[in-house]
């Protein structure tokens, strides 16, 4: 007889979106919420599961915070908590692109827009 075990990293994605202004960029964003934890798994199936780590990430500029743990737990749970800056530890700082070109018109932009202020196609 034999098994099939491991250990790897798992991650899973939470279905949460805060809109905030960034305090890193600047720009509107939203937090979109996830956690990673090590899972011992038995023929492929998690029995264990240790090291929960909760994190936010922008969608502006992609920095990546550590969410209180509480917090994370709540919202694993389920509920909608705000997420405050004072809940949030950065571990990895993101980077915003500068400058946005619509590939039809040639407009340049800081904006943070998804669509073309001039010509109205998507950027």
């Amino acid at each position: 007889m034999f098994f099939i075990f491991g250990i790897n990293e798992r991650r899973k994605d939470y279905d949460f979106n805060q809109m905030v202004i960034c305090g890193r960029c600047g720009s509107y964003g939203s937090y979109r919420v996830f956690m990673t934890c090590m899972c011992l798994s038995l023929f492929f199936i998690p029995i264990v599961k240790w090291n929960k780590t909760y994190y936010v990430q922008t969608t502006c500029c992609g920095t990546v915070y550590e969410l209180d743990p509480a917090i994370g737990k709540r919202i694993a749970a389920g509920e909608k908590p705000e997420i405050l800056p004072e809940h949030l530890t950065q571990v990895r700082a993101g980077q915003r692109n500068r400058v946005k070109r619509c590939g039809s018109c040639g407009f340049e932009t800081q904006e943070d827009f998804e669509y073309c202020p001039k010509c109205g196609r998507k950027l």
